[in-house]
């Protein structure tokens, strides 16, 4: 059994996150100490044997380029399949961006036509989560389905399912209907935006519907041809969550801090790979003092951390005290300085007995490269 991989990792991604998007991808940011949200999902592809693999990029996409320069690192730096970067092409005959998500497919649909593999595994480079793309893909062919979409029942969780597409599916788990984001949701089951379809059949759509000037995935092949397709959904219950705002952010980085979630992704089964970088261990100097907290390699701690992620090379003051937040690479927190319920994002330098003080509802968010 044979599929490729496409991950979508172009969309606009500052009205979500802010400050922490304005250069760089979502895909891009970094979770749980080490790690890009990219990794989950290439790792995923990788470790189901998908050894062609697409990511699709548009909007502030540097630091996402720079991440992927080398695939080995995801078993994909091969000789036949091998990991694709694709960007929009522009020409004088075509001037377009990427207008949506089918069309970012379309416009490399030399992707797939150049391809023998009979099925497509779509996802997105913003999820956090672990599976074997295998399991969607046999429950894909057990049912005949056209599409099977990956879906969880939000009803016991913390998400709120407005944020979502929501599905309505029957006894069969064949989809009856599908609103995107609605206000009055019919249902608790949520679209995770991991889909399959034979290659085929998704080369046919995307000529149709971008032949009509339709250019979203989601609203333009799945909600209007959602009675005319066999499409089912695949009932996934393990660990998910989506960089989809600022809270989701913070508690994405927490959810590492809980042992049982962090073994999942670093040491149960197959690994989750990210581009290694060369430092030292950290250091925790006379005084220091660190609980409930993950603090990355080349860092140097001299205060108080507490239920924090510290990320690469971070640096923290004499009497300082760290809690509940987090602190991206290459950062600088003074003496007597006090950070609590923040995002202090990379290369920032925060001056001797500074405070900087959030809410659990409302983190503060230091922008890349502040100095206070």
């Amino acid at each position: 059994m044979k599929a490729l991989g496409i991950i979508l990792a172009g969309g606009q991604s500052d009205e979500r996150l802010k400050d922490l998007c304005n250069v760089r991808a979502v895909s891009a940011m970094p979770v749980g100490g080490s790690y890009r949200a990219i990794d989950f999902s290439l790792s995923n592809m990788a470790n189901s044997n998908i050894k062609k693999v697409a990511v699709i990029t548009q909007y502030n996409s540097r630091s996402l380029h720079d991440h992927l320069s080398s695939a080995k690192w995801w078993d994909l730096g091969r000789k036949q399949g091998g990991l694709f970067i694709f960007t929009p092409f522009l020409s004088k005959e075509n001037s377009y961006w990427f207008r949506g998500t089918a069309d970012s497919i379309y416009q490399n649909i030399s992707f797939l036509t150049k391809s023998n593999e009979p099925y497509v595994v779509i996802a997105s480079g913003d999820a956090i989560y672990k599976m074997d793309y295998n399991d969607i893909i046999n429950y894909h062919i057990e049912k005949d389905a056209d599409v099977t979409i990956m879906c969880k029942d939000m009803a016991n969780t913390d998400k709120d399912v407005h944020d979502f597409g929501v599905m309505e599916l029957d006894s069969d788990n064949r989809m009856i209907d599908f609103e995107e984001k609605p206000v009055e949701p019919q249902s608790t089951i949520a679209s995770l935006g991991i889909y399959v379809m034979k290659r085929t059949l998704l080369i046919k759509l995307l000529e149709t519907v971008v032949s009509e000037a339709r250019y979203d995935l989601v609203k333009d092949i799945i909600i209007r041809y959602r009675k005319k397709l066999k499409i089912y959904g695949y009932m996934y219950d393990g660990y998910w969550n989506t960089l989809n705002n600022i809270n989701a952010y913070i508690n994405v980085n927490m959810d590492f801090l809980k042992k049982d979630i962090r073994n999942m992704f670093l040491t149960d089964g197959a690994h989750i790979e990210t581009k290694p970088k060369d430092e030292p261990p950290a250091k925790y100097n006379s005084g220091a003092d660190a609980k409930d907290a993950l603090v990355g390699s080349g860092s140097i701690v001299n205060g108080h951390v507490y239920h924090s992620v510290l990320f690469r090379k971070v640096y923290t003051g004499e009497n300082s005290s760290v809690k509940n937040s987090v602190i991206m690479e290459g950062s600088i927190i003074g003496n007597n300085c006090t950070i609590e319920h923040a995002i202090i994002d990379k290369q920032v330098v925060v001056s001797d007995n500074k405070e900087i003080i959030g809410t659990p509802e409302k983190p503060v968010i230091i922008s890349k490269g502040t100095v206070i």
